[in-house]
């Protein structure tokens, strides 16, 4: 996969596409990153603004047109095929974990990074093809959003974890939250590892997995389940843990 990304800050990508599975995935040669700052495509070549004020009035500054143009223009042309090219923005989806398995199937993605009070219309209309945003807030820039985003994203790459079923078991993998895991040692500070999974009985293993991912999914983000195909054993379950709920409540307001 190539990535390119377009921002005023390329140096705050230096540490993280140098470090970990980042740095991992381009040493294996499955991903590369370049970044471009796209002020050195500014037709003001003294004092290279790549931002004006908003037609109508109003706050801030507006990221012009033509510097983004040129510089998606410019990094296109070094490659072959139909790129996605994704604009950083609070106005747009949401990521989540199928948006990441989507764009991990790509060849090449190129990200957009803002830095003022928004983009001109041009830009979302003519290059854009997805808009993402990766929470309900508003932050100084793109680049933070767009770290998250590689970063989910690249880690499904095929042989980049080394482990191919770790992404398999990962939180909303399957739209359940992660069952609990442990380590040695068995017994710590008199607080126990659940026997199941000491048993090596691996059918028992799952089957308590599962129902440890169901129950934490309850409790911690029950909105996950609205769309989940419950089965009916786990329908009795889910109302057992209403029933605990709703007594836990009680006795606290006792």
């Amino acid at each position: 996969m190539k990535i390119d990304v377009l921002s005023l800050f390329p140096e705050m990508f230096t540490g993280v596409f140098q470090s970990s599975i980042l740095k991992k995935a381009a040493e294996n040669g499955l991903a590369t990153f370049n970044v471009t700052d796209y002020r050195e495509f500014s037709e003001d070549k003294k004092h290279h603004r790549v931002d004006d004020y908003p037609y109508g009035g109003g706050a801030g500054m507006v990221l012009k047109a033509q510097p983004i143009f040129d510089a998606v223009e410019h990094v296109k042309a070094k490659v072959e095929g139909t790129p996605r090219v994704i604009l950083m923005t609070p106005q747009g989806d949401r990521l989540d974990h199928q948006k990441a398995v989507e764009l991990s199937k790509e060849e090449h993605l190129i990200f957009i990074c803002g830095h003022y009070e928004g983009y001109d219309e041009r830009i979302r209309e003519q290059l854009v093809t997805d808009e993402l945003s990766i929470g309900d807030y508003v932050l100084t820039g793109g680049e933070l959003p767009a770290m998250v985003i590689i970063d989910s994203v690249v880690r499904l790459l095929p042989g980049v974890l080394g482990n191919e079923a770790s992404p398999i078991a990962d939180s909303f993998s399957n739209g359940l939250l992660e069952h609990p895991q442990y380590t040695r040692p068995a017994n710590f500070r008199g607080l126990e590892v659940p026997e199941v999974l000491l048993s090596g009985h691996h059918k028992n293993i799952e089957a308590w997995r599962h129902k440890e991912s169901l129950r934490r999914t309850f409790f911690r983000r029950p909105d996950l389940l609205e769309h989940y195909p419950l089965d009916e054993k786990e329908r009795q379950w889910i109302e057992e843990w209403r029933q605990e709920k709703k007594h836990s409540r009680i006795s606290k307001d006792q």
